[in-house]
């Protein structure tokens, strides 16, 4: 793709990508991702979903790639570890079980460090602090100092439109990452949610 992977426009020096352009991104994926867990005949769970695997065309959209086929049923057992560290699932790792509600943690999380610019296995993040937690404990009393700087521009004059925004993203998040897995929203509700906050942000 022309213009890489959200990788590298999230973590590489030299790029930058505005609060819309975050959002339609992201809601780019979550519109692959519902096609593929409830539009397609066979249920398809991505299993590997990180920034890497988000390519972007000549107009910043975003392509869902490398990811895997599943069917018959909501769920598959695996042998091997197919997903990355920090964007794993907690069954994922206890039981080796792959649903689609594996691919909406997985997808949360990418929220939450697309719009801090943090990676879920940066060196602040151990044994008792993860990127879940470090956004659950921060946002009520401080969402300004998780979210990525370069958002705010100098002089600012929608700093609070912008704050309420974000703070609503990673609320979706933190929703879409509990540990239990029948808790979580599927993509249809992720994908309306993410869209009424960009409307909102729009209309404000």
């Amino acid at each position: 793709m022309p213009n890489g992977s959200l990788e590298q426009w999230l973590h590489s020096d030299g790029y930058f990508l505005n609060m819309i352009q975050r959002l339609d991104i992201m809601i780019d994926v979550a519109s692959a991702l519902e096609y593929l867990h409830h539009g397609y005949a066979t249920v398809v769970v991505h299993s590997d979903l990180k920034p890497s695997n988000v390519l972007l065309d000549e107009r910043l959209i975003g392509h869902v790639s490398d990811f895997s086929r599943l069917g018959e049923g909501e769920s598959i057992a695996h042998t091997r570890t197919l997903a990355t560290m920090g964007y794993i699932a907690p069954e994922y790792g206890s039981v080796g079980l792959v649903s689609r509600r594996c691919d909406v943690y997985s997808y949360s999380i990418m929220l939450m460090e697309t719009f801090t610019r943090r990676r879920p296995y940066d060196e602040m993040f151990h044994e008792n602090l993860s990127m879940r937690s470090w956004v659950c404990n921060s946002l009520p009393v401080a969402p300004d100092d998780i979210i990525d700087v370069t958002l705010w521009e100098p002089e600012e004059t929608d700093f609070e439109k912008k704050l309420q925004c974000v703070s609503s993203i990673l609320e979706l998040a933190l929703n879409c990452t509990v540990e239990s897995p029948n808790e979580r929203l599927n993509m249809k509700d992720v994908l309306a949610n993410i869209m009424k906050i960009k409307h909102e942000f729009l209309r404000k």
